[in-house]
C-alpha cells in the first residue's frame, strides 16, 4: 500500500475481495475498474440516477454515493451476482418479455430495485410499483412496460 491508498476488504458477490483503493475512488469506480463488474453503470455521478445501484449488506444503494473505503467489511452485490444466482431470472424474462429494457442502461439497477421492492411487498400495487422505482430513470421506455413486468413477477411470485 502506498501512502495515498487504503487497504480494504469487502466481500463481493460472495467473494472475498481485498485491494487498494484511492480513498476518494466510489464504490461504484471500484466494482467496474478494480473488479471489472461493470453492470452497474455511472450516469448522474449524484445519487440521482439510480444507474449505479447495488446491494450494500442487502439493501440497495447508490454505488456513486458511497466510497469503496466506506465498503471495508461490508457484503456487496451486484447484477452480475444476483443474475448468476438466478435471484432475478423471472424479473429478467418479463422485462425482455414485455419489452421493459430498450437501450440496457438503466435495467441493471432497475432490477434490483425491483427485486428489492418484491421482497418486501408480495403484492404491490401499480402505484407502489412506480414509488419503488421512481429513483431509477429510464430514458428509454416511458415506464409502463417496466411496471407491467413488475407487477406479473409480482403475480407469478404469488401464484408459487
Amino acid at each position: 500500500m502506498n501512502g495515498r491508498n487504503v487497504e480494504i476488504s469487502l466481500t463481493v458477490n460472495g467473494e472475498t475481495v481485498t485491494e487498494s483503493v484511492e480513498p476518494r475512488r466510489t464504490l461504484v469506480d471500484f466494482l467496474r475498474e478494480n473488479l471489472a463488474l461493470t453492470g452497474s453503470h455511472v450516469g448522474c455521478e449524484h445519487g440521482v440516477c439510480g444507474a449505479c445501484t447495488v446491494r450494500l449488506n442487502g439493501e440497495i444503494v447508490r454505488g456513486c454515493l458511497m466510497l469503496a473505503v466506506q465498503c471495508n467489511g461490508a457484503k456487496i452485490e451486484t447484477i452480475e451476482g444476483v443474475s448468476d444466482s438466478g435471484e432475478v431470472a423471472d424479473l429478467q424474462d418479463a422485462f425482455e418479455k414485455r419489452n421493459a429494457l430498450q437501450c440496457g442502461f438503466c435495467t441493471p439497477g432497475m432490477l434490483l430495485t425491483a427485486q428489492e421492492l418484491l421482497a418486501h411487498n408480495k403484492a404491490p400495487s401499480r402505484d407502489a410499483i412506480r414509488e419503488h422505482i421512481s429513483g431509477n430513470y429510464c430514458r428509454c421506455t416511458g415506464y409502463h412496460s417496466i411496471v407491467d413486468a413488475i407487477e406479473a413477477v409480482a403475480q407469478q411470485r404469488g401464484r408459487r
